[in-house]
């Protein structure tokens, strides 16, 4: 009967074992159909891995200390020592714990992609590589930084779906503005035109018109809604025509 038992509870360990991995390669499948690019399918490997290898752990020690008992040998020793030896491995490795847990949540809600620009614990720069342990941003100086997720309260993605490029203007405060702010429409409708820059453009230059007072005179503003990675190439090219387009209209600088 002994052995019966043993062969039932190994038997039922096996067996969810195999569900566990049905239902990762399920919810993997899912992800898959959801996302369909490559940094998705790479996130959505890492959290199926994680979630197996925590699960399957589960049914191991669940299954061993079932058939420990069925053996005559008493769970409650073992389970005291792992107890005590749990918690100073929990003191020692609190930062650890932290780091993977929220690692977990920053790759199960998508909070960060690789290629993606961020801003995360004080650092800037472009994601190289997210792990369940830590985040390793390149900022523009070339520099390498590896963020310990359980460093990350806040993250600013400034590369996600969309971004604005905010543009000002300085003109004398003794003039009209009229000539000014028509100059900035008549560069928006032309960079929107534009070849090379005109896809990364998603919406018509939206203009603020005077943004401050200042004794130098007045600061016109304005934006373009772009692609993320394009804010800098729009806005550089916006200002260079719009100091010609100044220029040819006679529009008086400070």
């Amino acid at each position: 009967m002994r052995s019966a038992r043993i062969t039932v509870i190994l038997l039922g360990a096996w067996l969810a074992q195999r569900f566990v991995g049905r239902l990762i390669r399920g919810l993997h499948h899912a992800m898959e159909r959801r996302a369909g690019e490559g940094h998705d399918l790479r996130r959505a490997g890492t959290l199926g891995r994680s979630l197996r290898y925590a699960l399957n752990v589960v049914v191991v020690l669940v299954a061993g200390m079932l058939v420990l008992g069925e053996l005559g040998i008493s769970v409650a020793p073992i389970l005291a020592t792992a107890g005590v030896a749990g918690i100073a491995i929990g003191f020692g490795a609190q930062s650890l714990i932290k780091d993977y847990f929220n690692g977990f949540f920053i790759l199960l809600e998508d909070q960060i992609r690789e290629g993606d620009v961020v801003e995360v614990a004080g650092k800037a720069g472009e994601v190289e590589e997210v792990t369940l342990r830590y985040v390793r941003l390149r900022d523009g100086d070339g520099f390498v930084h590896f963020v310990p997720n359980g460093e990350i309260k806040l993250v600013a993605n400034r590369t996600r779906a969309y971004a604005y490029t905010m543009i000002d203007a300085a003109v004398a405060g003794y003039q009209d503005v009229e000539p000014a702010l028509a100059a900035m429409r008549e560069i928006g409708e032309a960079l929107r035109k534009d070849p090379q820059l005109g896809s990364a453009i998603l919406a018509d230059l939206e203009v603020f018109g005077v943004e401050r007072w200042e004794l130098w005179g007045l600061s016109l503003r304005c934006r373009f809604k772009v692609l993320p990675y394009a804010r800098d190439s729009v806005r550089r090219e916006f200002v260079k025509r719009l100091a010609g387009a100044f220029e040819a209209r006679g529009v008086k600088t400070p």
